[in-house]
């Protein structure tokens, strides 16, 4: 050892080592050897558990630092398809708002809950109310209490009626008695008078309005509560 080195030596002697720390890099009194920095020897000792080589500590550091990319790298990749379902979502609720005007252009000769039949549309009530009630109904939707003009309706509403109930049509004589009209002014044909009941009409108690029962038709006090049958004619489709 030469003068310049004994006379450090000699300086630094009373120093405690850990005293002997400059940005974090250590340096030994003993040979001036290098060591790591107290931080990352700290951390190296948590992953590796025990005193074990820089380079080892190193390496668990590393592995560290790339296990957690990977955790950072799913949680990212997650959110991303979250977001893109959400985005997905987002334009199927545009797809259908724009589709909307066109579904609402559709044409529907009838309304919901309304019945077609030969170019007419029907309404079978879902509860009871008198004759009168009945045709004040059906005016307020633009229809009237139904209008009997072929057998084959005749038919059908008769066949509905019966697995609906009993049901009012719009006929009556209560302007001239045993003289039977409909509610749009005209005659009941001659031809018509076939589908009464056997011995009906019997003007019986007063019984001024038609109902269907059972498979013809019969008269009863236009008071009781009856179902109800409104008639309009179909919207006509024209293609644009």
């Amino acid at each position: 050892m030469n003068d310049s080195e004994e006379g450090r030596g000699q300086q630094l002697g009373p120093l405690d080592e850990e005293h002997l720390i400059t940005s974090g890099t250590r340096y030994s009194i003993k040979g001036f050897r290098f060591q790591p920095p107290y931080v990352l020897k700290r951390a190296a000792g948590h992953l590796c558990h025990g005193h074990v080589p820089f380079v080892l500590q190193l390496f668990c550091l590393t592995l560290y630092a790339v296990l957690l990319l990977a955790v950072l790298v799913k949680v990212s990749s997650i959110a991303n398809s979250k977001g893109q379902e959400q985005a997905e979502k987002e334009k199927v609720n545009q797809e259908m708002t724009q589709l909307k005007p066109q579904i609402n252009r559709l044409c529907r000769p009838c309304p919901w809950d309304w019945t077609l039949f030969q170019g007419n549309c029907y309404f079978f009530s879902k509860f009871q109310q008198n004759w009168h009630d009945s045709v004040t109904a059906c005016r307020e939707v633009g229809a009237q209490l139904v209008v009997i003009k072929s057998d084959d309706e005749q038919s059908f509403l008769q066949q509905t009626s019966k697995e609906k109930g009993y049901a009012w049509m719009g006929l009556s004589d209560l302007k001239h008695e045993g003289v039977w009209h409909w509610v749009d002014g005209s005659h009941l044909l001659f031809s018509f008078m076939k589908y009464w009941n056997k011995g009906e009409p019997n003007n019986e108690g007063e019984e001024d309005c038609a109902e269907f029962r059972d498979d013809g038709w019969n008269d009863v006090p236009c008071t009781v509560e009856k179902y109800w049958i409104c008639k309009k004619s179909a919207t006509s489709c024209t293609k644009k």
